[in-house]
């Protein structure tokens, strides 16, 4: 049992009086304070009123989720000829690493304050929820002056396993009590997603976006096509897929995605070198902790994009993911980089 008092909190400012809070438990962010084009500060990062709230939540709110981020095909999996099986905690599937204290997103990491930068360390040992080899974890947070937050995600082995880590922020430029983001603007580079079956497994081979409402190759409106008629946004409630990045090449970092948002002037820009990137547009927030502000997030609020591997990747060949081993370092690079257009 986690308590209050052993969670911390950790602040990166920089000299514009932007800043991000950092936490613990999770490997987590809490906030995220910067300025509008009239340089107002505002908060951008959803988040709970009490630190106790962020341990075994539903949305995972801004932490760092594992061993494995997003979905495994009925929580099993094969490597090297032996099938391991581990927990399900979303329909039948496993999700995040699996419930409860199982996953990376509700422990609480050792922490290191440096100058300009928060290390969070994990071990977790053979075994632990039942995935194999003892695995060592680092989440390095950077926080620039000209406001970019540079994540670094690295895990090594001793023996073979299988990990996929990112971070799992809900963001709104508005603020992060000033209501739904569908009016937020986001661009893609991401020609094509992965189908998925009712239970968001994927399916098939990836698809092309174009002429469909996964289409964000041009800039548009979160909320334009949220509510079509098509299968994929009926299944999830709205965007909750993995995109393909385009000319992805592994340990590249390339720009991904870009979120906007007209009356402040705030932007986005995500960077990452991971394949993937999964859209969440907080479909089922109704419900979550009470917020930082004290008011309730409903549906849609945030927007989360999760920079990762592609989900039930140990169990599609196809796709470009591989196991690591002793010596191997896995390593994702998400950048987060914040500014403001007149």
């Amino acid at each position: 049992m986690i308590k209050t008092e052993d969670i911390r909190l950790f602040s990166l400012a920089n000299e514009s009086g932007s800043e991000v809070i950092l936490s613990n438990l999770g490997a987590g962010i809490v906030s995220i304070v910067v300025p509008d084009r009239n340089g107002n500060l505002a908060d951008v990062a959803l988040g709970y009123k009490s630190p106790a709230s962020y341990c075994c939540d539903g949305p995972c709110m801004g932490k760092v989720p594992g061993r494995f981020a997003n979905r495994i095909s009925d929580g099993k999996f094969t490597l090297d000829g032996k099938e391991y099986t581990l927990a399900v905690n979303n329909g039948k599937n496993h999700l995040h690493g699996g419930p409860d204290g199982e996953s990376f997103a509700n422990r609480l990491w050792k922490a290191e304050q440096l100058d300009d930068a928060v290390k969070f360390t994990l071990d977790s040992p053979d075994g632990d929820a039942s995935y194999p080899g003892n695995l060592h974890v680092e989440a390095l947070y950077q926080w620039s002056s000209d406001n970019k937050l540079t994540l670094t995600l690295t895990a090594t082995t001793d023996s073979r396993t299988i990990v996929n880590l990112t971070n799992h922020a809900y963001f709104n430029l508005k603020g992060e009590n000033a209501g739904d983001v569908t009016d937020h603007i986001l661009k893609l580079n991401a020609s094509r997603f992965l189908q998925t079956d009712t239970t968001l497994i994927p399916v098939g081979e990836p698809a092309p976006v174009a002429g469909t409402p996964m289409d964000f190759t041009a800039p548009k409106m979160i909320g334009k096509d949220i509510k079509s008629d098509f299968e994929p946004l009926e299944i999830g409630k709205g965007y909750d897929h993995c995109f393909v990045v385009d000319n992805y090449k592994e340990g590249t970092l390339q720009k991904v995605a870009e979120l906007s948002e007209q009356s402040t002037g705030r932007r986005l820009e995500v960077y990452t070198d991971a394949p993937g990137i999964q859209v969440y547009t907080g479909n089922y927030l109704d419900g979550c902790p009470e917020s930082k502000s004290g008011r309730n997030y409903r549906d849609y609020d945030g927007v989360a994009l999760e920079c990762q591997y592609f989900p039930d990747s140990p169990n599609r060949p196809d796709f470009p993911f591989k196991p690591i081993s002793r010596g191997d370092l896995f390593k994702n690079t998400i950048v987060f980089a914040f500014s403001y257009f007149e």
